[in-house]
Formats: C-alpha cells, structure tokens, sequence
C-alpha cells in the first residue's frame, strides 16, 4: 500500500529525507479522477517493491499547506522527487504506464 502522509513533519522525514524517487500524489477522497488513481498508486508500489520507489499520498484537504507549498491547483497532481527536488509532475489520472516509464527514467 501507499504511504499516508498526514502531518508536515512525516512529510519532511518520509518524502523529502527519502534516499530514492517519491511519486507525491495529491488528492482528495471527494475527487472522481483520484479514486481511479488510487487503485494504480498501489499497483504502482507493489510492482516497485524491492527499489528505492515511494508512493505517497496526500489529502489536500487534510494538508492544504503542502498542496500550497507545490502550487497544486488541480487534483489529482503527482509531482516525482529525487534528491529533494521536484523533477517531473502529471495532472489528471493517467495510464499506470506514463508513471512507470517516468520512474524508470529517473532510476
């Protein structure tokens, strides 16, 4: 499963401290196009298992600051981190495909 970020300071120290790639999915339970999302955020962990991938989710409304802080305006958003930086990000839910060829991109 995914990991639920819900305070700013398990964001810090399990997304932006992470060694690896972070898949950063902004969402909200009340969002149509995030609950189809959401089925493939998990498939996405699963078949990353064993590399130094992450998915997290974040609930805009639970967490608005952090939605802030990356000039989220559109859900669902996925921004890709690495090295503590923002390197990618897709709006709107996509094939599984578009997110795993841009893991393998960055890994």
């Amino acid at each position: 499963m995914s990991l639920h970020i819900e305070t700013p300071e398990q964001f810090q120290s399990q997304v932006l401290d992470f060694d690896g790639i972070s898949l950063i999915d902004f969402r909200a339970e009340w969002c149509g196009p995030c609950r189809m999302l959401g089925p493939i955020m998990d498939e996405l962990t699963t078949d990353n298992a064993g590399k130094k991938v992450q998915i997290v989710k974040v609930n805009v409304d639970q967490l608005p600051q952090l939605a802030g802080q990356f000039g989220v305006s559109s859900i669902p958003a996925v921004f890709f981190v690495k090295d503590k930086q923002v390197v990618d990000m897709v709006i709107w839910a996509n094939p599984k495909m578009i997110y795993q060829t841009k893991i393998d991109a960055l890994a």
